[in-house]
């Protein structure tokens, strides 16, 4: 029993382990932003569909010697993936379409081990099952995701802050050679309780029962489906639209994670749901899916960031509970157990690739989460009434489903009416691989003329006025006393050449005079043709413009030195921090573009981390200068700001412009970010 146990523990821990390593490998040739993320859980779902497939259709086709074999082999195959390290070849051109590139980068990287990780749960349970009848087999699927929330949790704060991306990957392979020897262990093993003889044919080594019929397939695939649709809406509902925190990710995850370990704990007294019971479960899930429509937008009440991440958290926990309750007290006889996993994997497949490619291909804005709350209602409602025969009373009978589905509507009903918040005063709403934009126009405190802006989740990447004589005045993020207006005013007097990583709405090429050139790296295309048809800083610039699509470092990268004067680092997707913009490896590459004297402008405003002492020590490692220059104006039509420039122009840092920058404080124990060794919960606030 141990060696099947530490098997499939070994395997979920790795198989959630790699996810953050791979990811993190990747996330800088395609943006640093949450949708790669978002991507690569698509990847993982499908390949964790296809181990299923692989492990249902051998346990019942194969001799346990011959699964032994075909294992034992594919085992072997897998160990010439390592160790994982993401080849270079695989980075992007600038027209390339991300969600494909990505998907096709994982297969090559890790797509033998994950998918060998991916058959091991519901395999081991079989070989389990067969040596150990009377053993309680499901217990495995719960200690399994106790492994993965392990892994999960331990990453942030343990692994990845005490190495390197290489030294994760190759700590990764070596552990997975040990699960390649623990898991051919437990094949060869198995094959000692029934010699040449199918799993599904032998009601001697398996707990026998009734046969699943189709509604059972079917209530397999919904649940599990809408699971994984509510772990994905909410967390990019929570990352994008609520705040855009460092690792509020995982909370999410964590949560789905844990609502497995609790159902699946079918222990002495708990029945066949764990901690599950529609008694505390259906009232309470009603009423956090009523809450979450209702806050949903916040027009219809004010609620800070923290209380809006309880109840979505509080939401989704619910929600994953009685998902996977149901699933758990639905589960067949031991001996139909790899079609169980089989149908609970097509359905988490089916809701990561919805959201994951479906939607942002079919609707405009975020649509998910307003489905995935009324979905979960009608099936709650739906769950209600078939045990109406459970309630004692004939009134409450029939009044409790009623109820539920009162409920249900008014969950509808909030999420047409946030559909209508969301393109109040919006001219234009669209949506890329990146996230949802819109553009919006609206009076701005008691400002002169309307302004029209863009917001990207919870972050207006700039506004301008809409009054043609006011339009090119640069204002939000670029006011007169910005650290970045400051620095530009210092090449004042001659032709600049300015670099700007990060296009907003294009602001900063107010400031653009006749001579003066500028030319801006930008990831979304999207982006580029709203500033162009949508605002007029572009158009209007008295300064020459170029502007290049794809990821700025990337491009930078390939690019002949430029001779920039300015180059500003400026880019963020909604609020996420774009870790690869900000190393020292980044900063070499903007160096080889500066011209004698020149400076490198980062924005490090931020609610939830303090970027300034990363960019002081990445700046001292190179042998170069950071000045912090702060701005809070009054004025409605400037944003308070936080700028570095970094500079080896001993004559710039003397400046009388910067007389009033403010010192940046060490944070203990920090180190200066480099590609393979950087960390946000060192500088989270």
């Amino acid at each position: 029993m141990i060696l099947f146990a530490a098997t499939v523990f070994t395997s979920a821990f790795l198989l959630f382990l790699v996810q953050p390593i791979i990811a993190k490998q990747i996330l800088p040739w395609f943006g640093g932003t949450a949708a790669v993320w978002t991507t690569c859980m698509v990847f993982f779902q499908l390949v964790l569909l296809a181990g299923y497939a692989y492990s249902d259709a051998v346990s019942r086709k194969l001799a346990p010697r011959a699964q032994a074999i075909l294992h034992t082999a594919l085992l072997l195959a897998s160990l010439a993936f390592l160790p994982i390290l993401a080849s270079e070849s695989w980075k992007p051109d600038p027209d390339t379409e991300p969600g494909g590139r990505i998907l096709l980068l994982l297969a090559a990287t890790i797509g033998l081990p994950y998918f060998l990780l991916s058959t091991t749960g519901p395999l081991v349970q079989a070989w389990f099952a067969r040596s150990f009848p009377s053993g309680t087999v499901y217990r495995l699927f719960a200690l399994s995701n106790l492994a993965s929330l392990l892994a999960l949790i331990a990453y942030p704060p343990v692994i990845e802050p005490a190495s390197t991306l290489a030294a994760q990957a190759w700590g990764w392979s070596a552990l997975y050679v040990l699960f390649a020897v623990l898991c051919a262990a437990s094949a060869w093993k198995a094959t000692r309780a029934t010699i040449e003889q199918p799993l599904a044919a032998s009601s001697a080594t398996a707990a026998a029962g009734p046969a699943p019929g189709a509604g059972a397939y079917l209530m397999w695939f919904g649940l599990s489906a809408l699971g994984s649709l509510m772990l994905l809406a909410i967390t990019s509902h929570i990352t994008q639209n609520v705040a855009s925190v460092p690792f509020l990710w995982i909370v999410p995850l964590v949560l789905y994670l844990l609502s497995f370990i609790l159902v699946f704990d079918v222990g002495t007294g708990r029945g066949r749901s764990g901690w599950y019971s529609r008694t505390w479960a259906l009232p309470a899930l009603f009423a956090l899916l009523a809450g979450m429509a209702y806050f949903l937008f916040d027009n219809l009440g004010v609620m800070d960031i923290r209380g809006a991440v309880a109840l979505y958290s509080a939401g989704l926990f619910v929600a994953c509970m009685f998902c996977h309750g149901e699933l758990a007290a639905m589960r067949p006889a031991p001996k139909y157990l790899t079609r169980f996993y089989l149908m609970v994997s097509v359905g988490g497949a089916a809701g990561g690739l919805f959201v994951g490619l479906i939607a942002p291909r079919v609707f405009d804005t975020y649509l998910e989460l307003p489905l995935a709350l009324v979905a979960c209602g009608l099936l709650a409602a739906w769950l209600t009434w078939k045990s109406r025969a459970e309630i004692p009373w004939t009134m409450v009978r029939i009044g409790v489903p009623a109820v539920a589905l009162a409920i249900t509507g008014v969950v509808g009903w909030l999420s047409l009416e946030y559909l209508s918040y969301i393109r109040e005063n919006a001219l234009l709403v669209t949506r890329s691989f990146y996230g949802t934009l819109r553009v919006k126009e609206h009076p701005r405190g008691t400002s002169e003329s309307p302004t029209r802006s863009l917001v990207h989740g919870v972050i207006n990447h700039g506004w301008q006025y809409t009054d043609p004589s006011l339009r090119m005045q640069p204002i939000s993020y670029f006011g007169p006393n910005s650290g970045i207006a400051r620095a530009l005013d210092f090449y004042s007097g001659r032709p600049r050449r300015i670099g700007i990583v990060g296009l907003g709405v294009g602001v900063f090429t107010a400031w653009g005079e006749a001579g003066d050139s500028f030319r801006i790296y930008e990831l979304d295309p999207e982006v580029v043709k709203i500033a162009r048809e949508q605002f007029w800083y572009l158009s209007g610039s008295k300064a020459k413009i170029e502007v290049v699509t794809g990821d700025g470092r990337l491009n930078l990268e390939r690019d002949p030195p430029q001779k920039f004067d300015l180059l500003s680092v400026d880019a963020f997707s909604s609020g996420s921090i774009p870790i690869h913009l900000l190393t020292r490896e980044a900063l070499q590459a903007y160096k080889r573009h500066l011209a004698p004297g020149g400076v490198i402008v980062y924005n490090v405003t931020n609610r939830f981390v303090r970027l300034a002492p990363v960019l002081k020590l990445v700046a001292e490692a190179e042998g170069m200068k950071a000045i912090r220059i702060s701005d809070d104006p009054s004025e409605d039509k400037y944003s308070g700001t936080e700028y570095v420039l970094v500079t080896e122009n001993e004559q710039l840092a003397a400046d009388k412009r910067f007389e009033d920058a403010e010192r940046i404080d060490p944070i203990p124990g920090l180190k200066p970010w480099t590609d393979s060794f950087n960390n946000l919960f060192k500088v989270v606030k």
